[in-house]
């Protein structure tokens, strides 16, 4: 079994590699999401809410999971390949190990950085401030310079990843130049998002880039004080929601409040309206907007901008479903349950060509015949991406007796790749390039197609439009993103809605 050392020359095992596929080709058809972090700090051990935390934030990242914690002047870190309950089981014993009443904890998707063990977080290091271990969800547009920059002040990298980056330049400027002023010159040299929870020694803190791309939200419990990803890993633990992180805020959270440390200015705010569509749960509250209600407003704007004649709406499972039933109440159409989604089917199972993929369709979805048969469909996902499976559901539907399936997506077209978090780099992921919203009806099988417009998402979210991004869906992105690494977007100042 593998091992690596903590920060304080112990070793602790770690789990062999992930038997989580390269790419699900039904779920993966969609954006993979980013990370989840958490952190907690209080009077009871840290391992246990900390393991609860990230089993809730389980659909933010399925590549690999860590828990770092402090004890006994040092910390100690367990991290692995796969899901959360299979890194840290009954088997590993890690409550006997990762002691202590703070800690850190993070599950990963790589959008920058190699899928290996090495990338895992969280990250130690030690330096003069002492042991250091950070999570990190988001990315930084311009990990590469700085890491060229690093390099030649004499630090070493051990991973690809854009997190040890970041870890790297937090470590450096605090301990040159002290926590508030390192923290300023780390956050005005790093670009891109982050939402990160870290420790330096028994200190637990954490910080959001001053866009506030990605959330992050603290809570108080009986026992401590939490920060999470979402509100939802707060709930499991019983914790009561005290508010969100600020875009550039710092907090120490500590065993008696949370205490604002410092806020680094920004222009605007550019909350990631993605979060609201698809990557957090329905059950999560996000800068004060619950993302079940985004989602039911989505579907009843979607049913006043395109409505259209039928017999019952349905929803791809699971992730459309709050969409549909906002459409079917506006709609006064029907709400029923036509596809059936297998959660349990094989997540290794390998499909190279077209026709093993049109069978893991098969197997992991299916139609309930009488819902299907005869009837005028609806059809409400939250996004098109690619368009496989939206192809291959509608074809599923047909053959099951369908008389007519016209799509509706709670979402604009994604026209444009995301630098801050999300796997869509390149334009040629998306079946909306290039094409007309008819000639991609005409691809998917469908009788009719249409998406939520822009103005329709804004209002559904219930923020201003400058206080979100919506590169992905304009090409319009809050910062400057190269051209020479990432070419065919538009800059802020050239876009014209």
């Amino acid at each position: 079994m593998d091992t690596i050392p903590t920060t304080s020359g112990k070793r602790g095992a770690l789990t062999v590699d992930s038997p989580q596929p390269e790419l699900d080709h039904i779920d993966g058809q969609k954006p993979s999401d980013h990370c989840a972090v958490v952190g907690y700090i209080g009077e009871e051990p840290a391992y246990p809410f900390i393991l609860a935390s990230l089993k809730t934030l389980q659909h933010r990242g399925q590549e690999s999971a860590g828990i770092a914690t402090f004890h006994a002047s040092s910390i100690n870190a367990r991290k692995g390949m796969g899901l959360v309950g299979e890194v840290f089981n009954e088997r590993t014993k890690d409550s006997e190990y990762l002691l202590g009443n703070v800690g850190i904890g993070h599950t990963r998707y790589s959008t920058a950085g190699s899928k290996a063990m090495e990338n895992a977080g969280p990250f130690l290091v030690t330096n003069a401030l002492g042991h250091i271990a950070l999570s990190h969800n988001g990315e930084i547009t311009n990990a590469d310079r700085l890491r060229e920059e690093l390099l030649k002040q004499g630090l070493t990298f051990l991973t690809s990843s854009d997190t040890e980056v970041l870890l790297m330049e937090f470590a450096r400027d605090i301990s040159l130049h002290g926590l508030n002023g390192g923290v300023k010159i780390a956050a005005d040299r790093l670009k891109g998002a982050y939402a990160i929870t870290f420790l330096i020694n028994d200190r637990l803190y954490a910080m959001r880039d001053p866009l506030g791309i990605r959330p992050l939200i603290m809570g108080k419990m009986d026992s401590g004080y939490m920060v999470a990803s979402e509100s939802c890993a707060l709930d499991i633990t019983g914790a009561e929601i005290l508010r969100d992180v600020k875009p550039g805020e710092l907090v120490e959270v500590t065993r008696n409040g949370i205490i604002s440390v410092l806020t680094v200015p920004s222009r605007k705010i550019a909350h990631c309206m993605f979060e609201y569509v698809y990557f957090a749960r329905p059950d999560s509250i996000i800068d004060r907007t619950e993302v079940f209600q985004t989602r039911l407003k989505l579907g009843r704007i979607l049913a006043r901008e395109s409505h259209v004649e039928a017999d019952v709406v349905f929803a791809v499972p699971d992730s459309g479903r709050a969409q549909a039933l906002g459409y079917a109440q506006e709609a006064g159409i029907p709400f029923s349950e036509g596809l059936i989604k297998n959660r349990f089917s094989d997540r290794t199972f390998i499909m190279p060509t077209q026709q093993s993929r049109t069978a893991a369709v098969r197997l992991k979805l299916n139609v309930i015949q009488s819902e299907v048969r005869g009837k005028r469909i609806i059809l409400v996902d939250d996004s098109i991406i690619r368009g496989n499976t939206m192809n291959h559901i509608v074809s599923l539907l047909r053959r099951a007796g369908a008389k007519e399936v016209h799509v509706r997506i709670g979402c604009p077209p994604v026209v444009a790749p995301c630098f801050f978090g999300v796997d869509m780099k390149t334009k040629d992921q998306f079946i909306a390039t290039g094409r007309t919203v008819e000639e991609i009806c005409r691809e998917i099988g469908a009788d009719s197609l249409a998406y939520v417009s822009i103005k329709g998402l804004v209002e559904s979210i219930g923020m201003d439009r400058e206080n979100l991004c919506l590169g992905c869906v304009t090409g319009e992105y809050p910062m400057p993103v190269s051209e020479e690494k990432y070419p065919r977007q538009k800059e802020l100042e050239s876009f014209t809605p």
